[in-house]
Protein backbone atom coordinates (compact mmCIF):
# COMPACT_ATOMS: atom_id res chain seq x y z
CA UNK A 1 0.00 0.00 0.00
CA UNK A 2 2.84 2.38 0.76
CA UNK A 3 4.17 1.86 -2.77
CA UNK A 4 0.84 3.19 -4.07
CA UNK A 5 1.16 6.40 -2.01
CA UNK A 6 -1.54 5.25 0.42
CA UNK A 7 -1.45 6.32 4.06
CA UNK A 8 -1.69 3.31 6.38
CA UNK A 9 -2.42 3.01 10.10
CA UNK A 10 -0.90 -0.05 11.75
CA UNK A 11 -2.39 -1.03 15.14
CA UNK A 12 -0.75 -3.84 17.04
CA UNK A 13 0.88 -5.18 20.18
CA UNK A 14 3.80 -6.91 18.43
CA UNK A 15 6.57 -4.40 19.02
CA UNK A 16 9.03 -6.25 16.77
CA UNK A 17 6.68 -5.80 13.80
CA UNK A 18 6.55 -2.01 13.99
CA UNK A 19 10.06 -1.26 12.64
CA UNK A 20 9.59 -3.81 9.85
CA UNK A 21 6.17 -2.55 8.71
CA UNK A 22 6.69 1.17 9.33
CA UNK A 23 9.78 1.36 7.14
CA UNK A 24 9.25 5.02 6.32
CA UNK A 25 7.07 5.78 9.32
CA UNK A 26 7.69 8.92 11.29
CA UNK A 27 5.30 8.56 14.21
CA UNK A 28 4.49 6.02 16.88
CA UNK A 29 1.45 6.51 19.10
CA UNK A 30 1.43 4.99 22.57
CA UNK A 31 -1.82 5.44 24.49
CA UNK A 32 -3.04 8.97 23.83
CA UNK A 33 0.39 10.36 23.03
CA UNK A 34 2.07 10.64 19.64
CA UNK A 35 5.82 10.21 19.72
CA UNK A 36 7.82 12.22 17.23
CA UNK A 37 10.39 9.58 16.39
CA UNK A 38 11.15 7.61 13.25
CA UNK A 39 9.84 4.06 13.63
CA UNK A 40 12.77 2.45 11.85
CA UNK A 41 15.21 4.11 14.26
CA UNK A 42 13.65 2.65 17.39
CA UNK A 43 14.54 -0.63 19.02
CA UNK A 44 11.70 -2.65 20.58
CA UNK A 45 13.05 -1.86 24.05
CA UNK A 46 12.99 1.85 23.21
CA UNK A 47 9.34 1.70 22.13
CA UNK A 48 8.49 0.43 25.60
CA UNK A 49 10.70 2.96 27.36
CA UNK A 50 9.34 6.28 28.59
CA UNK A 51 12.90 7.39 29.26
CA UNK A 52 13.97 6.87 25.65
CA UNK A 53 11.01 8.84 24.38
CA UNK A 54 11.80 11.70 26.75
CA UNK A 55 15.36 11.96 25.49
CA UNK A 56 14.26 11.65 21.85
CA UNK A 57 11.87 14.55 22.38
CA UNK A 58 14.85 16.62 23.47
CA UNK A 59 16.95 15.44 20.55
CA UNK A 60 14.16 16.32 18.10
CA UNK A 61 13.70 19.71 19.82
CA UNK A 62 9.98 19.10 20.28
CA UNK A 63 8.54 21.39 22.97
CA UNK A 64 6.09 19.72 25.33
CA UNK A 65 5.17 23.21 26.57
CA UNK A 66 5.60 26.62 24.96
CA UNK A 67 4.83 30.01 26.49
CA UNK A 68 4.62 32.77 23.88
CA UNK A 69 4.58 36.42 25.03
CA UNK A 70 2.74 35.59 28.25
CA UNK A 71 1.69 38.51 30.46
CA UNK A 72 -0.39 38.69 33.63
CA UNK A 73 -1.62 41.77 35.43
CA UNK A 74 -3.74 42.21 38.54
CA UNK A 75 -5.36 45.59 38.06
CA UNK A 76 -2.52 48.08 37.71
CA UNK A 77 0.09 45.59 38.92
CA UNK A 78 2.04 43.87 36.13
CA UNK A 79 3.13 40.56 37.65
CA UNK A 80 4.48 38.97 34.44
CA UNK A 81 5.43 40.94 31.34
CA UNK A 82 5.91 39.37 27.88
CA UNK A 83 7.62 36.14 28.91
CA UNK A 84 8.39 33.40 26.38
CA UNK A 85 10.14 30.07 26.83
CA UNK A 86 9.85 26.40 25.92
CA UNK A 87 10.01 23.22 27.95
CA UNK A 88 10.92 19.84 26.54
CA UNK A 89 10.17 16.33 27.76
CA UNK A 90 12.87 14.92 30.00
CA UNK A 91 14.22 18.39 30.79
CA UNK A 92 14.66 20.09 34.16
CA UNK A 93 14.42 23.89 34.03
CA UNK A 94 15.33 25.99 37.05
CA UNK A 95 13.14 29.08 37.45
CA UNK A 96 14.96 31.62 39.60
CA UNK A 97 14.44 35.18 40.76
CA UNK A 98 13.94 37.31 43.83
CA UNK A 99 10.64 37.46 45.71
CA UNK A 100 8.02 39.16 43.55
CA UNK A 101 9.90 38.44 40.31
CA UNK A 102 6.92 36.59 38.82
CA UNK A 103 8.04 32.96 39.24
CA UNK A 104 5.00 31.74 41.13
CA UNK A 105 2.62 33.62 38.84
CA UNK A 106 4.08 31.84 35.82
CA UNK A 107 3.76 28.45 37.50
CA UNK A 108 0.17 29.17 38.54
CA UNK A 109 -0.72 30.07 34.95
CA UNK A 110 0.77 26.79 33.74
CA UNK A 111 -1.10 24.94 36.51
CA UNK A 112 -4.44 26.52 35.57
CA UNK A 113 -4.83 28.68 38.69
CA UNK A 114 -4.57 31.92 36.69
CA UNK A 115 -5.44 32.73 33.10
CA UNK A 116 -2.87 34.81 31.18
CA UNK A 117 -3.91 38.40 30.46
CA UNK A 118 -2.06 38.21 27.13
CA UNK A 119 -0.12 35.62 25.19
CA UNK A 120 -0.50 31.97 24.30
CA UNK A 121 0.39 28.66 25.88
CA UNK A 122 0.82 25.55 23.75
CA UNK A 123 1.29 21.91 24.71
CA UNK A 124 2.79 19.61 22.09
CA UNK A 125 1.99 22.29 19.50
CA UNK A 126 -1.72 22.62 20.37
CA UNK A 127 -3.02 25.79 22.03
CA UNK A 128 -3.66 25.32 25.73
CA UNK A 129 -6.59 27.19 27.29
CA UNK A 130 -7.52 26.35 30.88
CA UNK A 131 -10.06 27.76 33.31
CA UNK A 132 -9.45 25.51 36.33
CA UNK A 133 -6.55 23.54 37.84
CA UNK A 134 -8.39 20.27 37.17
CA UNK A 135 -8.08 20.98 33.45
CA UNK A 136 -4.30 21.25 33.81
CA UNK A 137 -4.26 17.84 35.49
CA UNK A 138 -6.29 16.43 32.63
CA UNK A 139 -3.54 17.63 30.28
CA UNK A 140 -0.86 15.94 32.40
CA UNK A 141 0.33 19.02 34.31
CA UNK A 142 0.90 18.49 38.04
CA UNK A 143 2.18 20.86 40.70
CA UNK A 144 3.95 20.15 43.97
CA UNK A 145 3.36 23.13 46.25
CA UNK A 146 5.87 24.32 48.81
CA UNK A 147 3.64 23.18 51.69
CA UNK A 148 3.11 19.85 49.81
CA UNK A 149 -0.65 19.83 50.64
CA UNK A 150 -0.43 16.52 52.52
CA UNK A 151 -2.66 15.18 55.31
CA UNK A 152 -0.41 14.37 58.27
CA UNK A 153 -2.86 11.95 59.89
CA UNK A 154 -3.12 9.74 56.78
CA UNK A 155 -0.74 7.10 55.45
CA UNK A 156 1.58 7.66 52.50
CA UNK A 157 -0.66 5.55 50.25
CA UNK A 158 -3.81 7.41 51.34
CA UNK A 159 -2.13 10.72 50.47
CA UNK A 160 -1.00 9.45 47.08
CA UNK A 161 -4.59 8.45 46.22
CA UNK A 162 -6.27 11.40 47.96
CA UNK A 163 -9.26 12.37 45.82
CA UNK A 164 -8.58 9.45 43.46
CA UNK A 165 -9.22 6.53 45.79
CA UNK A 166 -9.57 3.04 44.34
CA UNK A 167 -12.77 1.17 45.20
CA UNK A 168 -14.02 -2.39 44.88
CA UNK A 169 -17.44 -3.93 45.01
CA UNK A 170 -20.67 -3.38 43.11
CA UNK A 171 -23.12 -0.47 43.13
CA UNK A 172 -23.69 1.27 46.49
CA UNK A 173 -21.66 -1.39 48.31
CA UNK A 174 -18.36 -0.20 46.87
CA UNK A 175 -15.65 0.21 49.51
CA UNK A 176 -12.10 1.54 49.48
CA UNK A 177 -9.62 -0.93 48.03
CA UNK A 178 -6.77 -0.37 50.48
CA UNK A 179 -4.85 -3.44 49.32
CA UNK A 180 -4.61 -2.18 45.74
CA UNK A 181 -3.73 1.35 46.87
CA UNK A 182 -0.95 0.12 49.18
CA UNK A 183 0.42 -2.10 46.42
CA UNK A 184 0.39 0.61 43.74
CA UNK A 185 1.86 3.25 46.08
CA UNK A 186 4.64 0.81 46.98
CA UNK A 187 5.39 0.26 43.29
CA UNK A 188 5.66 4.00 42.69
CA UNK A 189 7.98 4.52 45.68
CA UNK A 190 10.13 1.67 44.37
CA UNK A 191 10.27 3.30 40.93
CA UNK A 192 11.39 6.52 42.62
CA UNK A 193 14.00 4.56 44.60
CA UNK A 194 12.55 6.03 47.77
CA UNK A 195 12.57 4.34 51.17
CA UNK A 196 9.06 5.65 51.89
CA UNK A 197 6.67 2.89 52.98
CA UNK A 198 2.98 3.02 51.92
CA UNK A 199 1.57 2.33 55.40
CA UNK A 200 3.65 4.92 57.27
CA UNK A 201 1.86 8.01 58.53
CA UNK A 202 2.96 11.26 56.90
CA UNK A 203 3.38 12.99 60.28
CA UNK A 204 6.18 10.51 61.10
CA UNK A 205 8.11 11.19 57.89
CA UNK A 206 11.18 13.27 57.10
CA UNK A 207 11.06 16.17 54.67
CA UNK A 208 12.53 14.04 51.88
CA UNK A 209 9.94 11.30 52.41
CA UNK A 210 7.14 13.86 52.34
CA UNK A 211 8.43 15.13 49.01
CA UNK A 212 8.44 11.53 47.75
CA UNK A 213 4.76 11.23 48.65
CA UNK A 214 3.91 14.48 46.85
CA UNK A 215 5.90 13.44 43.77
CA UNK A 216 4.36 9.94 43.80
CA UNK A 217 0.96 11.61 43.56
CA UNK A 218 2.01 13.26 40.30
CA UNK A 219 3.24 9.94 38.90
CA UNK A 220 -0.09 8.30 39.67
CA UNK A 221 -1.69 10.54 37.06
CA UNK A 222 1.06 9.87 34.47
CA UNK A 223 2.11 13.52 34.43
CA UNK A 224 3.96 14.98 31.48
CA UNK A 225 4.98 18.18 33.30
CA UNK A 226 5.69 18.57 37.02
CA UNK A 227 5.96 22.04 38.57
CA UNK A 228 7.87 22.14 41.87
CA UNK A 229 7.76 25.16 44.18
CA UNK A 230 10.77 25.34 46.52
CA UNK A 231 10.98 21.56 47.14
CA UNK A 232 14.28 21.80 49.04
CA UNK A 233 13.36 24.69 51.35
CA UNK A 234 13.66 24.07 55.10
CA UNK A 235 14.96 20.48 54.93
CA UNK A 236 18.30 18.95 55.90
CA UNK A 237 21.25 18.38 53.57
CA UNK A 238 20.59 14.63 53.44
CA UNK A 239 16.93 15.22 52.62
CA UNK A 240 17.90 17.72 49.90
CA UNK A 241 19.93 14.96 48.24
CA UNK A 242 16.87 12.67 48.36
CA UNK A 243 14.67 15.31 46.72
CA UNK A 244 17.19 16.04 43.97
CA UNK A 245 17.39 12.31 43.26
CA UNK A 246 13.58 12.23 42.95
CA UNK A 247 13.76 15.04 40.39
CA UNK A 248 16.33 13.04 38.41
CA UNK A 249 13.98 10.06 38.48
CA UNK A 250 11.22 12.20 36.95
CA UNK A 251 13.61 13.49 34.30
CA UNK A 252 14.75 9.98 33.42
CA UNK A 253 11.12 8.95 32.89
CA UNK A 254 10.77 11.65 30.23
CA UNK A 255 8.82 14.04 32.48
CA UNK A 256 9.52 17.76 32.13
CA UNK A 257 10.20 19.52 35.44
CA UNK A 258 10.04 23.23 36.29
CA UNK A 259 11.94 23.83 39.52
CA UNK A 260 11.40 27.05 41.46
CA UNK A 261 14.23 27.46 43.93
CA UNK A 262 16.35 30.04 45.71
CA UNK A 263 19.06 27.45 46.37
CA UNK A 264 21.70 27.97 43.70
CA UNK A 265 23.60 24.69 44.32
CA UNK A 266 20.41 22.65 43.88
CA UNK A 267 19.55 24.25 40.55
CA UNK A 268 23.07 23.84 39.19
CA UNK A 269 23.16 20.25 40.42
CA UNK A 270 19.98 18.99 38.75
CA UNK A 271 18.77 21.47 36.10
CA UNK A 272 19.55 21.48 32.38
CA UNK A 273 18.64 25.15 31.92
CA UNK A 274 18.06 28.14 34.12
CA UNK A 275 15.52 30.91 33.49
CA UNK A 276 15.99 34.08 35.53
CA UNK A 277 13.11 36.46 36.26
CA UNK A 278 13.38 40.04 37.51
CA UNK A 279 10.43 42.38 38.08
CA UNK A 280 8.11 40.27 35.96
CA UNK A 281 10.45 39.98 32.98
CA UNK A 282 12.67 37.16 31.77
CA UNK A 283 16.26 38.40 31.80
CA UNK A 284 18.02 35.13 30.99
CA UNK A 285 17.39 31.65 29.58
CA UNK A 286 20.66 29.74 29.47
CA UNK A 287 21.99 26.21 29.58
CA UNK A 288 23.46 25.42 32.98
CA UNK A 289 26.75 24.48 31.33
CA UNK A 290 26.96 27.96 29.80
CA UNK A 291 26.23 29.87 33.01
CA UNK A 292 27.56 30.16 36.56
CA UNK A 293 26.15 30.87 40.03
CA UNK A 294 27.87 34.26 39.98
CA UNK A 295 26.20 35.21 36.71
CA UNK A 296 22.76 34.09 37.90
CA UNK A 297 23.20 36.03 41.15
CA UNK A 298 24.08 39.14 39.14
CA UNK A 299 21.00 38.68 36.95
CA UNK A 300 18.73 38.26 39.97
CA UNK A 301 20.06 41.35 41.76
CA UNK A 302 20.32 43.53 38.65
CA UNK A 303 24.11 43.78 38.68
CA UNK A 304 23.86 42.19 35.23
CA UNK A 305 21.03 43.67 33.19
CA UNK A 306 20.24 40.89 30.72
CA UNK A 307 21.87 38.12 28.67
Amino acid sequence: MSSRACTSLFVGRLIDAVPRICVNGDRITQGEETRAAAAYRLLPSEVCSERSFGHRYREANVAVLELANISKHFGAIQAVNDVSFTLQAGEVVGLMGDNGAGKSTIVKMIAGNYRPSHGTMRMNGAELVMHRPVEARQHGIEIVYQDLALCDNLSAAANVFLGRELRRGVGPLRILDYKSMYRRAGEIFKELKSETRPRDLVKQMSGGQRQAVAIARTMLSEAKIVLMDEPTAAISVRQVAEVLNLIRQLRDRGIAVVLISHRMPDVFDVADRVIVMRRGRKVADKAIAASSPEEVTGLITGAIEQV
